[in-house]
């Protein structure tokens, strides 16, 4: 009966030291995110390596969006170029992430709001496409399609994201946003869902209000 209480004293010790460890590297990843996104002081962002994938979003903040032209769900070539003159928010998204599809009906929402104000959302998929299987594209892009109609979803949708990740980043968690100014300047970033407040925020930021 001892030595029975006594194992079971060990595995609960266990578990408990596994719990704490995971709650930990949460806090952590969360406190690095933080610390990514948020300006240096003086307003300048840090400055990270391109290479280390998030490290990478601050040093776009204050710098011009990287330039990229993608295909939307009806087959047109869209440039980022073509929205010169508009407030963005550029949302790297997928069908199968969750947290996109917390988001999405706020980007929706906030979309139509500041619609008049000469802002748009640019929905870029990160779906991956199988361009050497027909059949199979023409599949993803349907389900991208089929999405899009579900949520209704009233602005632009271009596929083949991945094809840009690289110069936003590497884009290693889904949602994430960039929003441009009318000048085509990267004035916030969003790492992963924040909140619908947060998102108007930054969207106001955008339309410079």
């Amino acid at each position: 009966m001892k030595r029975n209480s006594l194992v079971l004293g060990a595995v609960l010790a266990i578990l408990a030291f596994f719990g704490w460890a995971g709650w930990a590297n949460f806090e952590f990843r969360k406190q690095a995110a933080e610390r990514l996104l948020a300006p240096a002081p003086g307003g300048e962002p840090e400055a990270g390596p391109a290479s280390d994938g998030p490290l990478f979003i601050p040093m776009l903040l204050g710098k011009p969006a990287p330039a990229f032209t993608l295909e939307d769900l009806s087959g047109r070539q869209v440039s980022l170029a073509s929205y010169r003159g508009k407030a963005l928010l550029i949302n790297f998204w997928a069908t199968w992430c969750g947290p996109c599809k917390i988001e999405t009906p706020w980007l929706i929402e906030l979309r139509n709001r500041y619609a008049g104000q000469g802002f748009e959302v640019l929905g870029v998929s990160m779906d991956d496409l199988d361009r050497g299987n027909p059949r199979e594209l023409s599949e993803e892009k349907q389900e991208i399609a089929r999405f899009a109609r579900q949520t209704q979803i009233p602005y632009p949708v271009l596929i083949d994201g991945d094809s840009v990740s690289r110069p936003y980043g590497g884009l290693d968690e889904l949602p994430t946003s960039f929003f441009v100014n009318r000048n085509g300047i990267v004035v916030a970033a969003q790492l992963g869902v924040t909140s619908k407040g947060e998102i108007e925020d930054n969207i106001r930021k955008a339309l410079g209000n």
